[in-house]
């Protein structure tokens, strides 16, 4: 202990206290010098080897500057060089400029919702490193190779349940900003715990592009659904029997009370939610038709007709969810459970404004999705 303190006696010796976390304090003092050490251990090591080899002409030349980016602070390395410029340092490379957990500070406050000038402002004021916009777009970028692999990967042979549904994006295409569509499909696995299966972006919905979803979660190895439960989406019911012909399709029974909602006015919307709980909670589908009908011979059934005519339309994609016990009802006749990420997608865009193009919106909602992701922890 007498001889720890008195070596943090010499450390701290000369210097400000208050300086020693700052910029260019001891904290940084000692990152260069150990990196430094580091350096020339894996000099030593290199030349170690080639004379074991039987190359003994190579010897040390000297040192170079080389000013790097770390997590925290701007430093300036002095790197060994050998006379046959055959050392490539592990620890820094030749042509490396940043040590990686620069980039992964860089990453993290991407997918936590930063911009682009937000992350610069940041490191300039907490660390007071001056990075240029283009700097951390390219770091960023590295992530959508990651996303492609993602994006790729094979799938399991059968899902129970999978949710799908989509969130309005604005990205700027060919000169305009456009709403598009972020479609997520999100999986039940059979042990109980969620996997994100992929993320699409596309302008329109239609039966087309949800055929061509399907057939690519086929080709990744997933060969059925047991039941899909969709938020109403214009031609995917089709789309999915199409691809997996035995699936059962369910509508999200709380995007077709808001469908409902759409026609109510204001003051009425109160009343009108629990005169539709009677139809959902109903004991199996034939109570739930015989209560569907009576909601439609009653006063808010005449006042606002397009509500039942609007349950009859999906009633084919309503009923399947009486088919199961309770427990499984509250499980399926909601999307709530893909709602919950949405919200967090919705948060990360919403300082954004509009992206620029289709890859900066698909880096970020991966990340967003991926922080998501290593937060569940309940099946």
């Amino acid at each position: 202990m007498a001889i720890e303190k008195e070596l943090l006696d010499q450390l701290l010796a000369g210097r400000d206290p208050s300086d020693v976390f700052g910029k260019d304090g001891l904290l940084d003092d000692l990152k260069k010098a150990l990196s430094e050490r580091m350096l020339n251990a894996e000099l030593d090591e290199h030349l170690e080897v080639e004379r074991n080899e039987g190359i003994s002409a190579n010897r040390r030349n000297g040192s170079s500057k080389k000013t790097v980016l770390t997590g925290t602070s701007k430093m300036t390395l002095a790197i060994p060089r050998d006379r046959a410029g055959t050392f490539d340092p592990k620890l820094i490379a030749k042509y490396q400029r940043r040590f990686p957990d620069f980039d992964d500070k860089i990453i993290s406050m991407y997918a936590r919702g930063m911009t682009v000038r937000e992350i610069q402002g940041h490191l300039e004021e907490i660390y007071g490193i001056e990075v240029s916009p283009d700097l951390i777009s390219a770091v960023t970028d590295q992530v959508l190779e990651a996303v492609g692999e993602w994006q790729n990967r094979p799938l399991e042979l059968c899902y129970p349940l999978v949710f799908f549904d989509a969130i309005r994006v604005k990205i700027r295409d060919e000169g305009f900003v456009r709403n598009k569509a972020v479609y997520v499909a999100l999986a039940v696995l059979a042990d109980g715990s969620k996997e994100i299966l992929g993320l699409w972006i596309e302008q329109t919905e239609g039966a087309k592009f949800w055929l061509r979803v399907m057939n690519e979660l086929k080709s990744r190895g997933c060969q059925d659904i047991l039941i899909a439960v969709v938020d109403g989406l214009k031609g995917f019911p089709e789309a999915i029997t199409a691809v997996f012909p035995q699936t059962i399709v369910q509508t999200c029974i709380v995007h077709l009370i808001r469908h409902s909602l759409e026609f109510v006015s204001y003051k009425d919307r109160k009343p009108v939610v629990p005169a539709l709980r009677a139809i959902y909670r109903a004991r199996d589908a034939e109570a739930g038709l015989k209560a569907l009908e009576a909601f439609e011979e009653g006063y808010w059934g005449q006042k606002y007709p397009a509500i039942s005519q609007s349950w009859r339309r999906n009633w084919q994609h309503v009923v399947p969810f009486f088919a199961f016990p309770e427990g499984v009802r509250r499980i399926i006749y909601t999307t709530n459970a893909i709602e919950a990420l949405n919200s967090k997608l919705r948060r990360a865009v919403r300082s954004r404004g509009h992206f620029p193009g289709d890859d900066a919106a698909m880096k970020l909602l991966y990340l967003v999705l991926d922080n998501a992701a290593e937060q569940w922890k309940r099946a």
